[in-house]
């Protein structure tokens, strides 16, 4: 059945899903191919901000603890913040700011986390602990201003709920250092926003005892985050993890979550950030990498932003390193860009989400429909998933009634751009090739060509303001079709039919006709009608 698109719109669409993007550790951001990864993120997609781990830790070198005639002092060195968020903002993007890991000069124990090893223990000393939050975003806000860090959430640490990143998991101790945080964020500038708890998913019983602890404590507050995912279990094999998906339908449940259980308190209003998304929360699953991912996450940013005020994909790269310097070019990591810019199709997703209008015209199970300011129509369609892999859908088909104006347009143009699993799969091309783990230079050639979308394009009849879309959808697909109204300058002298400089025909088409074109109707006997009459000079020759 016909699904007819109205012809007004039912709301707008928020750029939630591109409100902020996730990055491996701070540090990372001084490599080149880092650099060269966010570069094309932005000039394609464009997010607004970017948040990853490690501000503090020992990498970045901000804590410095020396001895100086019998004395300890610290010295706070910002060498190398400058340089990356000097770089960020160069790209367009500012940061989201996670204080944490623990510098180990200032831990109270040794507990790490990754293999770089961020320190995740209490400070032994909170007065310390204050003064590097304090001359950590005091030298921002002198660096880049008042007016320019205030549009930079701080984030207190992240996922506090877990032993693996905060020791023991203990709730009373994080309280404490998120006051103790807040306060010194706010003794620089009463304005900049900070929030938390960062908190994994299935640990929503945090968000209650938060809310009553800022509030009983008097604790300043601007924003609620959380993380969401969706994998099982890790099933190890070696250099990957396989695991087990709910559908995406939980990832908006997840989404949902701090507005359900904060609802009454005095945190209920507050914005709500997804600080870190994805379906595995692993940076070694293969799934990730794949078609499969781009039609499984599509309902997602489609519908995201009613719920939340960003949801920050995790991450927009593959310079990650969680677990380790990966051992092959696609290993499963989480980002939208392998190392050395191939497209993965998700990017595709997002590339797409980024050419869409704001204008909604209609929403479905499959699809998203949108306009933007010069009346161009943009629908994002997606092909169903099965996440447990044993119906998959092989064909998809939509049909819309979509409305184009303006009025009296006859005739407009769609421009199709496809992912699915035959086309725009750098996973399936690299599996073709042999799975190379550093791939030669033509090979990285094949894959960055094979990596981009597959492009249609025709020209379609406006009847009645309407046009009516057919979409056939493959296997995992994803697709942006874009409709523009025609308005045709084709001079009417031209004939198609002459390219090859053979005979023309009448062209009895509205505004197409050209009284001054010599009559061709006889011109039907293989005769060379362009020397007829002429010397072979080209010449007009007098007729007797």
């Amino acid at each position: 059945m016909r699904v007819t698109v109205p012809d007004q719109p039912t709301g707008r669409l928020t750029d939630a899903w591109r409100t902020c993007v996730g990055t491996g550790r701070f540090d990372l951001a001084l490599r080149r191919d880092y650099q060269d990864s966010l570069a094309l993120v932005q000039r394609e997609i464009g997010f607004r901000h970017i948040r990853g781990h490690g501000l503090l830790s020992d990498g970045v070198g901000v804590h410095r603890p020396y001895e100086y005639r019998g004395t300890r002092r610290v010295r706070h060195a910002f060498g190398y913040v400058d340089q990356v968020v000097d770089a960020y903002l160069a790209l367009g993007v500012r940061p989201f700011l996670e204080l944490g890991f623990m510098p180990s000069g200032l831990a109270s124990g040794d507990q790490t986390v990754f293999w770089w090893g961020g320190n995740v223990t209490p400070p032994r000393s909170w007065t310390e602990w204050a003064d590097l939050v304090r001359a950590t975003v005091g030298h921002l806000v002198d660096r880049y201003g008042s007016a320019e860090v205030r549009r930079w959430p701080i984030e207190v640490w992240n996922e506090p709920n877990l032993p693996d990143f905060w020791q023991h998991a203990d709730r009373d101790a994080y309280h404490r250092l998120y006051e103790v945080t807040a306060h010194a964020i706010k003794e620089v500038d009463a304005d900049l926003q900070v929030g938390g708890p960062a908190i994994s998913p299935g640990a929503d019983d945090w968000l209650l005892p938060f809310a009553e602890f800022v509030t009983a404590h008097d604790v300043p507050v601007d924003f609620v985050s959380r993380h969401a995912y969706t994998s099982g279990p890790a099933q190890h094999v070696p250099f990957g993890t396989h695991q087990t998906l709910a559908p995406a339908s939980d990832l908006l449940e997840q989404f949902a979550a701090p507005r359900t259980h904060l609802a009454g308190t005095p945190l209920a209003d507050l914005p709500v950030h997804i600080t870190e998304f994805n379906s595995s929360y692993r940076p070694d699953n293969p799934v990730h990498d794949t078609a499969f991912h781009a039609a499984y996450l599509a309902p997602v940013l489609a519908a995201g932003g009613d719920l939340v005020d960003s949801f920050a994909y995790w991450t927009f790269s593959d310079v990650f390193e969680e677990v380790g310097v990966p051992t092959s070019l696609l290993h499963g990591g989480f980002g939208l860009l392998t190392h050395r810019q191939l497209k993965k199709p998700t990017y595709h997703l997002y590339a797409f989400m980024a050419r869409l209008g704001g204008q909604v015209l209609a929403r479905g199970d499959d699809h998203l429909v949108t306009r933007d300011d010069t009346g161009r129509v943009a629908v994002l369609a997606w092909a169903p998933v099965d996440v447990t892999g044993r119906d998959p859908v092989d064909r998809h088909t939509l049909t819309l009634s979509v409305p184009l104006g303006p009025p009296g347009a006859t005739s407009a143009f769609l421009l199709r751009s496809s992912v699915s699993e035959e086309h725009g799969n750098v996973w399936r091309a690299w599996g073709e090739l042999g799975r190379p783990r550093s791939p030669l230079p033509r090979q990285l050639d094949v894959l960055r060509a094979l990596a981009e979308p597959a492009r249609t394009h025709r020209n379609l009849p406006v009847d009645g303001g309407r046009v009516d879309l057919d979409l056939t959808l493959g296997r995992h697909e994803v697709t942006l079709v874009e409709l523009s109204a025609v308005h045709d300058e084709t001079p009417p002298w031209w004939d198609d039919d002459r390219l090859l400089g053979r005979p023309g025909r009448p062209d009895n088409r509205p505004g197409r006709h050209d009284e001054h074109r010599p009559d061709r109707s006889d011109r039907h006997d293989g005769s060379r009608p362009d020397l007829a009459g002429r010397d072979p000079d080209g010449d007009r020759r007098e007729r007797p």
